[in-house]
């Protein structure tokens, strides 16, 4: 225990708040790790091809990953500089087919048996995502809600084996896998028709979800829009969260980015814990129309940690990162966005919010306001350094440099 950590220790048990329990519990914290930060959300399937279906990587960094090797190898450099135990987020396109390729929909689990394998070893977690995207049967911006039936029956076929594949990586793990269904449907211009889509994307929903697998938690991601869909997205927010709220185990996934600019998931946190037992999360940092930046650590980022652990719903909110970024160190953007958030957790753990709430509620607002400013600059970083030193990773201004002889050695070679 480091002089600095002791006498943060102290002066946060004066505000009784307990390190030792906080650093308990962010050690059991996971996030889930999104693969495709590593190559641009290429995936395996199309080398060399652009992406298409509202997806779109700006940069041109060097040494992206090229295959599956290349990708865990990296993604192993950057929770090595990572402290805490978490999980791998895959989307479909991702599948290692060792030379005989499938269909997206007839992915079969063999073909994430080297992930599997990959996350066993590393005593991580998985979670998945269908890839409705960069595919030639993506039809005029349009997947589960198109009206021509061969493409419609195409991408339920895509989900029906994303689930069972879900399932089958759950019994070998023996851990949940969170199953997150995002698509880009959509019009550019306006459309003359809003419900028949939307009734035809709850048709295919229904179709998808109609089989029951066990270890597996299904979810639904809203946008307001994406590229090449300004004007109206099928799967809009009311439009999910109604069908979750009205269909056993889905739920409505939160996509911090996937709002208005001036809109804040960390305020809706707490309605959807009032009806649901879980409450699945992609952040991310929106930078005007765009959705998917590194994550920093903003106030918001701060204010969506904060609504977690005071609601005391470590366990209902699953964590994980979306964001992608190419003209950057890829790694360095992992390691960034993924101690963020770890570093927002911490923050929101080291705030007394029995005291706060009861101040609140007294109606002692003047009391209530004094000790949130107070908090504010209480020596979190003390307790940071000393979880990073238990886990025996190196501390922030430290790290890059690992990341750097890492891209002299591995990834400038690549070619």
């Amino acid at each position: 225990m480091s002089e600095y950590y002791a006498i943060a220790r102290e002066r946060y048990g004066e505000a009784g708040v307990d390190t030792e329990e906080i650093l308990k519990t962010l050690q059991g914290t996971a996030i889930s790790i999104h693969c495709w930060q590593g190559d641009d959300v290429g995936g395996f399937e199309n080398k060399g091809e652009s992406l298409g279906g509202g997806i779109q990587a700006t940069g041109s960094y060097p040494g992206k990953a090229r295959c599956a090797d290349e990708l865990m190898a990296d993604f192993d450099k950057a929770v090595s500089l990572i402290p805490g135990k978490h999980r791998i987020n895959l989307h479909a396109c991702y599948a290692v087919f060792d030379g005989k390729p499938a269909e997206r929909d007839q992915l079969k689990p063999e073909h994430f048996a080297k992930w599997i394998d990959f996350a066993k070893e590393r005593g991580l977690g998985i979670d998945f995502n269908p890839t409705f995207f960069s595919h030639p049967m993506v039809k005029d911006n349009l997947t589960l809600s198109s009206p021509d039936e061969e493409v419609r029956s195409y991408w339920v076929r895509h989900a029906q084996a994303c689930r069972r594949i879900c399932g089958a990586i759950a019994r070998e793990l023996r851990k949940p896998v969170l199953n997150n269904l995002w698509i880009a449907d959509g019009y550019k211009d306006v459309p003359a028709d809003r419900l028949g889509p939307r009734l035809r994307l709850k048709k295919s929903l229904d179709e998808i979800f109609g089989e029951k697998i066990e270890g597996v938690i299904d979810s639904v991601e809203s946008k307001l829009f994406g590229i090449g869909l300004e004007s109206y997205t099928v799967g809009s927010s009311e439009f999910y969260l109604a069908y979750a709220s009205s269909r056993p185990g889905v739920y409505n996934l939160l996509d911090n980015g996937h709002y208005h600019p001036t809109e804040f998931i960390s305020d809706k946190i707490a309605s959807l814990l009032a009806y649901f037992d879980k409450i699945p999360l992609h952040v991310t940092r929106g930078v005007r129309w765009d959705s998917d930046h590194v994550v920093l650590l903003s106030d918001e980022l701060k204010d969506i940690a904060c609504e977690i652990v005071r609601n005391d719903a470590l366990d209902k909110v699953l964590i994980g990162l979306d964001f992608f970024d190419a003209s950057i160190n890829r790694i360095a953007a992992w390691v960034v966005g993924v101690r963020n958030m770890q570093k927002a957790l911490m923050y929101a753990m080291l705030n007394p919010w029995k005291t706060l709430k009861d101040l609140q509620d007294n109606a002692r607002f003047t009391e209530l306001i004094v000790m949130q400013e107070q908090l504010k600059l209480m020596p979190a970083g003390a307790v940071w350094e000393e979880f990073c030193l238990r886990n025996k990773v190196p501390q922030d201004g430290e790290w890059f440099a690992e990341v750097r002889e890492y891209e002299e050695r591995v990834l400038q070679k690549r070619v």
